[in-house]
């Protein structure tokens, strides 16, 4: 749920909070990889694959 759907304040301030987090993350990760994590679809696929070599695709099909 992103910040402006949250009903509550106390929920806007758990996805501002969770958001500033992750967008940290993504950073530390970046800086010890030493290249930009992938964004979008191309994300998705890499992540995809890196749990067991198969793409997302063919995991569908089986």
């Amino acid at each position: 749920m992103g910040v402006e759907q949250a009903p509550t304040k106390k929920g806007k301030e758990s996805a501002k909070g969770l958001r500033q987090a992750s967008a940290q993350d993504e950073r530390k990760t970046e800086a010890e990889t030493g290249r930009p994590l992938k964004k979008g679809a191309a994300r998705f696929e890499e992540r995809s694959k890196s749990s067991d070599g198969k793409s997302a695709g063919s995991k569908q099909k089986s």
